[in-house]
């Protein structure tokens, strides 16, 4: 037998999310066998802030060919954050990949305005910078007409990676519906801005985000060592990939086979009812950052979201520091509140700037216990614009903080509040891509609540705080 054989199976996510980038390798159980990360760096580069696409690719392939020495790896999903597509003409990138946060000229988003789809039509708010692909797509056409003109295919992000893996074109419905402006997701077909703008016919053909696309590429198995016969899946949106385990299953203890309300946490909170009345993308608040993303199965999904590890960050400081119960009962009992919001990219308070009222954290573990405070009270206002009534799981980063989650429970007492039994959701779904008979065999366990004296009085104070929004006690 040789060594290849002997060497574990196994399939490799590679998880780009705005902040960082990861390749994680998980067995044929789901666990974790092998990871790395770097930072995902923004380049400041003319013409405008982009994606390290090559960054990304040459650590990817370094990735690939440490993993193939220890493993044996079937298959690659790519599973990457929305908002971010690459045009590709006849030589590869007929422009960087430009970062979604970048300021687009004010007369971009005037003119972009005027001919924008109504919400009823793509359930997708008008959101700030680049947030709406459409918006990007628009000022580039306008722009950069030359390049622009060259473009054979628009890629939604997880589909580029699964381009350059095996060199298949396709499109796939999560990153199409996640606030683009270009999908009908009732309809389940490109919005009438795509069609009117010349754009629909650019994206290739829609493939499902577990399908094969084919096997990795003959040059890129020699440089990393992997084996030809390596599956390159189709690729998902990342809070997508976060809801796969859930949209069959039931959180463990909550004695109840409705679907649950995910909270997939990270640079963004963003949750997502599943278990939805047939109404509730009728009664969508784009104000509110409200929208209605598409699942892997194409179904329209009601979503709210915002900022929260970025909100979460500018709270806590740069040298954050585990909090305590006692710093958490000290700034509730003296009525310190953090007001939103503390990041200008939307979320159910977009357009308002950030206070702290009350006595300002003394250290950083009241910073951290400010910021954890805030995140609760703000996952809290994205389930009452929900209706949620159901089980609520939470997904991501946040699972790390034992707080966050049973101050939730202590809000919702009569609901099941769940926590994933990994940091990652998006992992454990792109795991679930690439074999649709794997059966997320842990299920969420349901925690306690973290009842503090005046919590709820405290939460009940915060909500009249930023509905008057008046910022003062």
């Amino acid at each position: 037998m040789t060594q290849s054989h002997l060497k574990n199976a196994v399939t490799a996510v590679i998880d780009i999310g705005k902040t960082h980038v990861k390749l994680v390798a998980l067995d044929a159980l789901g666990a974790t066998v092998f990871e790395l990360r770097r930072p995902n760096v923004i380049a400041d580069l003319p013409p405008y802030p982009q994606h390290d696409t090559e960054g990304i690719w040459n650590w990817l392939l370094d990735g690939l060919s440490t993993l193939a020495a220890r493993h044996t790896v079937e298959a690659i999903v790519p599973v990457t954050h929305g908002a971010t597509a690459a045009l590709i003409g006849e030589h590869g990138l007929v422009r960087p990949i430009l970062d979604y946060e970048y300021a687009l000229p004010q007369v971009a988003h005037d003119d972009y305005e005027l001919i924008r789809p109504h919400f009823d039509e793509t359930c997708s708010p008008s959101l700030p910078a680049g947030l709406n692909l459409g918006r990007q797509l628009f000022w580039q056409q306008r722009a950069f007409p030359g390049p622009f003109s060259k473009i054979k295919y628009i890629l939604m992000y997880p589909q580029y990676w699964a381009w350059r893996l095996c060199g298949v074109v396709v499109s796939e419905v999560t990153s199409l519906g996640c606030h683009t402006d270009l999908w009908d997701p009732r309809n389940h077909r490109f919005s009438s801005l795509a069609d009117n703008q010349g754009w629909s016919h650019l994206f290739p053909p829609i493939r499902q985000a577990g399908e094969t696309l084919g096997t990795l590429l003959t040059e890129l198995a020699q440089r990393t060592g992997l084996p030809t016969s390596c599956r390159i899946i189709c690729g998902i949106h990342d809070s997508n990939a976060s809801l796969l385990r859930y949209l069959g299953s039931t959180p463990q203890g909550s004695g109840s086979a409705e679907k649950p309300t995910v909270i997939s946490t990270g640079t963004w909170v963003i949750a997502a009812a599943l278990g939805q009345t047939p109404d509730l993308l009728d009664q969508l608040d784009e104000t509110r950052d409200m929208l209605a993303n598409v699942n892997a199965y194409g179904v329209p999904v009601a979503s709210i979201r915002f900022m929260g590890g970025r909100e979460f960050s500018a709270l806590a400081g740069n040298n954050p520091q585990q909090c305590s119960r006692e710093d958490l009962q000290h700034l509730i009992a003296q009525e310190t509140f953090a007001l939103p919001s503390f990041s200008n990219s939307g979320g159910p308070f977009a357009g308002r700037s950030g206070v702290i009222v009350g006595p300002a954290p003394v250290n950083a573990q009241q910073k951290h216990a400010l910021a954890t405070l805030y995140c609760a009270l703000m996952t809290d206002t994205c389930l009452r614009l929900l209706h949620a009534t159901g089980p609520v799981v939470i997904e991501g980063s946040f699972t790390a903080n034992r707080f966050y989650a049973q101050l939730l429970a202590a809000l919702y007492p009569t609901q099941p509040v769940c926590v994933s039994d990994d940091a990652s959701g998006t992992v454990c779904g792109g795991w679930l891509l690439a074999d649709d008979s794997r059966i997320a065999v842990r299920a969420p366990a349901r925690v306690a609540p973290f009842n503090l004296n005046g919590w709820t009085d405290y939460a009940s104070k915060w909500q009249e705080l930023t509905q008057n929004g008046t910022n003062t006690l």
